[in-house]
Parts: structure tokens; C-alpha cells; sequence
């Protein structure tokens, strides 16, 4: 909790602040990406020393972890009455937008619990959803950390294919081509049923596609999460 190490101090106001050093390094991830980072890059842009960074944060590492909590920001407020699934894919949806407008996030690594204000307020808004749902405690934050995997894992990814596809987009548009071409049913008898079954003939928005990947997932999960609100709720 990022916030409790700020210390009041005596005298004048530093003229450096610990939320200028964070709003500097996420213009600079915005602009060029999370390798462009540095406490160097960081301060030349304030018009300081990197030593004066020092001062606020450990290290690089402290401070892509503030960066990211600062850049989620907080939640929208979850609509009233809605129930515990819409409410989920409410949550996860506003997940999908705040990390878009940051794309470097899925760049920072995964290191520990949620460990800021906003990350924490996240989580209390998913916990929040499951109230009526007659889960333990220790269940509903399973469950809110197995839909926390799901996101995460899916927007890492598709970023990563995104990189590759504007690299790369003949390769996307020729999968199914080429496995028709290579998937020997004597091999590989799954893929052939698909490919035979002409599911990567139809080349789409890769945008799109990307929407419908990331719901379908997400409500193959809330299925399972309603079957065991069922069993055990």
C-alpha cells in the first residue's frame, strides 16, 4: 500500500513529489513503452537528478509497481441491483478498458497480491459482487482470483499477438491454409477434425476476433462459477 510509506515532513514542500515522479514515468510508457522506463529517463524529463528519485522510491522496480496501480485507476461504480454475473463481467469488462488505455501494463511483472489503493479497489469490487452469493470468504476470493488469472492471462496475450500480427499479418491470415496443409490426420487426428470442419477458414477483424475470444472465455468461467455457487453456495 503504496501511500502508507509517504511520511509528512517538516519545512517547505518538496518541490518533487512522489506523484510527479509516477505521472512522468507513465507519459514516458505511453509514448515509447515499459523498456523506455528508467530512473534516468524518469528525471531528465522533471528536470532533476536521479538521485532526487531516490528519495521516493527504492528502486525501478517500486516504481513500475506504483505505475501500474496508478495507472488502472479506480473502478466505475458497479451499476445498482445488478446480480453476481453481470456484475463480473461488468468488473472484467472495465479491466479490459483500463488496461487498453495503458498497453505497457501487461509488460510489468506479476510479483505479488494486489499492493496499492486502486488494485485493491479492483478486488473489493469484484469481492463486492459475490455478496449474495452464500459463498464462504475464502471461496469468493478464489473466485475472484481465478477470473483475475483469466483477464490477466488474455490480455497479455493478446497484446503479444498483437505485436505479431502488425509484424507479421500475412502469417495470421495463412494458419489455416497451412494447416490443412501440414496437420496429418494420422498425427495430429484433433486438428485435422478441426481444420476439416473449416473453423480457420474464415479469417476475420483481428480485433474482433479478439472481443469474442476474450468473452466466450470469460463466460465459460462464470459457467463454472455458477456451478459451484450451485454445489456449494
Amino acid at each position: 500500500m503504496w501511500r502508507l510509506r509517504e511520511k509528512p515532513r517538516r519545512g517547505p514542500k518538496p518541490s518533487l513529489t512522489l506523484d510527479d515522479i509516477v505521472a512522468a514515468a507513465i507519459a514516458i510508457a505511453d509514448a515509447e513503452g515499459l523498456a523506455a522506463v528508467s530512473m534516468a529517463r524518469v528525471a531528465e524529463r522533471l528536470g532533476n537528478s536521479t538521485m532526487a528519485l531516490y528519495r521516493h522510491l527504492k528502486s525501478k522496480d517500486d516504481l513500475l509497481v506504483i505505475m501500474s496501480d496508478a495507472a488502472i485507476e479506480r473502478p466505475e461504480p458497479m451499476p445498482e441491483g445488478v446480480d453476481w454475473r453481470t456484475g463480473l463481467t461488468f468488473w472484467a469488462d472495465g479491466v479490459l478498458t483500463a488496461i487498453r488505455r495503458h498497453p505497457w501494463y501487461a509488460k510489468v511483472p506479476i510479483s505479488g497480491p494486489p499492493a496499492g489503493p486502486n488494485n485493491l479497489a479492483w478486488f473489493d469490487s469484484a469481492l463486492g459482487v459475490l455478496k449474495d452469493t452464500g459463498l464462504p470468504e475464502e471461496a469468493k476470493v478464489g473466485v475472484v482470483m481465478g477470473l483475475i488469472t483469466y483477464v490477466q492471462g488474455e490480455i497479455r496475450m493478446a497484446f503479444d499477438l498483437a505485436a505479431g500480427y502488425a509484424e507479421n499479418p500475412d502469417a495470421f491470415q495463412r494458419f489455416g491454409s497451412t494447416l490443412r496443409r501440414v496437420a496429418d490426420p494420422r498425427v495430429y487426428p484433433a486438428v485435422a477434425r478441426t481444420v476439416d470442419a473449416g473453423v480457420f477458414d474464415e479469417v476475420g477483424s483481428f480485433e474482433e476476433d479478439n472481443e469474442a475470444d476474450f468473452d466466450f472465455g470469460l463466460q465459460l468461467y462464470l459457467d463454472g462459477v455458477a456451478a459451484f455457487i450451485d454445489r456449494v453456495g
